[in-house]
């Protein structure tokens, strides 16, 4: 077994990067892409495709939203085989950051460039096109990105700490996506252009340039074979997927992270109607309260970061999922509370953060923790698998969590008339109490305990050779 060295600070960092430039590209779409095709009244922008409704209450844009997810949960089990399995001088994950960061870039800048300036449903061919290829590529970047965190991280709180890094340039990167707008602010100045659809989408080209910078960053700097201890797997796809659902800290794992992403998405997609329809407040409030919750989730993660190596990381994500189905909880009852709304709001966003930093850096390293585990175990680096099988079900979370909320809209989505809406709290506190009960289950001491004893055992081996 070759030696690999310890990651210094400055590669953990460059790593980190890469994450800061692909969050920023997801976000773009997740914070623009119903705006641009679904603008409001006043916004200056026109409607680029039908606005078909089926099923009641799934429209076009929402059924392209999902097919998209959709096919991008597909394919990452097929991504992460082609990884494990990759064989190169450049070893097995960096081949795939650098193949995928470009063409990432390229389809979500032309995911905003509809071919017709009508609402015809040759937009939504093209639309439908651009997002399963932008999809496709971020998928190729993403899923090895995310298996070097094992192979990076040598020791359970190396992968802490690496969790910890992207789970900082992943909340800039939310950040960096929303200041689309300001950017086409300044480009108005810049280059005289007042037409609102041409400089959100050249605001949106400069975003996407500067996210496959940072995404280039560790292809560039991190020389995956001087700190991964990199084999190859020849497990088939099939069996590899097999392999790892049939891991039983895995299902621990994935069942309680598929509830709560499932939660996490409801609230999400309701967050702009809790300020509106609930609260009363105007949306521009949303450029306060997002900003405002990730600077107080940076003020924990050192926390986090000091209370996982103490007490260890199940404990705090279960207290943390079940913290945060309260909060869910407590959204049906907004407005009727007695106290002013725009405090309720700012309540809503301070307690909402402080939970998510927590279930923003442990569950990556708890993963990690189980694919370097089934790794000693069974002799099969198949890191790129665990993640590939657990984003599998994360997008599928995701998906049926728009789904859910689509649905409870017909009960009621206005000022009034907010049945839906508040429901859909408790339907986020069901899902988040669910993740936080099943994930007891999960027996984090005994499998730290067995990584120690088998590396331990590989070590005395190497040193009777």
């Amino acid at each position: 077994m070759n030696q690999v060295e310890k990651l210094p600070g400055s590669k953990q960092f460059a790593y980190s990067i890469g994450q800061l430039g692909w969050s920023i590209l997801i976000n773009i779409v997740n914070l623009q892409l119903v705006y641009f095709y679904i603008p409001p009244a006043d916004s200056g922008l026109k409607s680029f495709i039908p606005q078909m409704v089926f099923l009641v209450v799934l429209n076009t844009l929402t059924l392209l939203a999902a097919s998209g997810r959709l096919f991008d949960a597909i394919t990452d089990p097929w991504i992460a085989n082609l990884s494990d399995n990759w064989k190169s001088d450049k070893g097995r994950r960096i081949p795939f950051l650098k193949a995928g960061a470009f063409p990432a870039a390229l389809f979500c800048v032309l995911i905003f460039i509809p071919i017709s300036q009508d609402a015809g449903w040759i937009n939504v061919a093209w639309l439908f096109f651009t997002q399963i290829l932008f999809y496709l590529f971020l998928t190729v970047y993403v899923t090895p990105y995310f298996a070097l965190i094992p192979e990076l991280g040598h020791t359970s709180n190396e992968k802490l700490n690496l969790s910890t890094w992207i789970s900082i340039t992943y909340a800039l990167g939310i950040v960096v996506a929303s200041q689309v707008p300001v950017f086409a602010g300044v480009f108005k100045d810049l280059l005289g252009i007042s037409d609102p659809i041409q400089l959100t989408q050249i605001a949106i080209a400069f975003v996407a340039f500067l996210a496959m910078l940072c995404m280039m960053v560790p292809v560039i700097f991190i020389d995956e074979k001087k700190y991964c201890r990199s084999i190859p797997s020849d497990v088939p796809l099939m069996e590899a997927v097999k392999r790892t659902f049939e891991n039983q800290n895995f299902i621990y794992y994935v069942v309680a992270d598929f509830s709560y992403f499932m939660g996490l998405t409801i609230m999400m997609t309701g967050l702009l109607y809790y300020i509106t329809v609930l609260l009363a407040l105007p949306g521009s409030m949303m450029a306060l309260l997002l900003p405002l919750m990730v600077v107080i989730s940076f003020l924990f993660y050192p926390i986090v970061n000091l209370l996982a190596k103490k007490t260890g990381k199940k404990i705090l994500i279960v207290i943390s999922f079940l913290f945060m189905s309260i909060i869910f909880l407590m959204n049906y009852f907004l407005g009727n509370l007695p106290i002013p709304n725009d405090t309720q709001a700012y309540l809503l966003i301070i307690f909402y953060a402080i939970p998510l930093a927590f279930v923003g850096i442990l569950p990556n390293a708890v993963l990690a923790d189980i694919a370097e585990h089934d790794a000693l175990k069974t002799g099969v680096k198949q890191e790129g698998m665990y993640f590939a099988a657990r984003t599998l079900m994360q997008k599928f979370g995701q998906t049926f969590g728009v789904l859910v909320f689509a649905m409870l809209t017909s009960l009621g989505k206005d000022q009034g008339d907010d049945l839906g809406i508040r429901l859909s709290g408790v339907v986020g506190f069901v899902l988040c109490a669910t993740a936080g009960l099943y994930f007891i289950k999960y027996n984090e001491k005994k499998l730290l305990a067995e990584i120690e004893a088998m590396k331990k055992k590989e070590i005395a081996r190497i040193m009777c050779e």
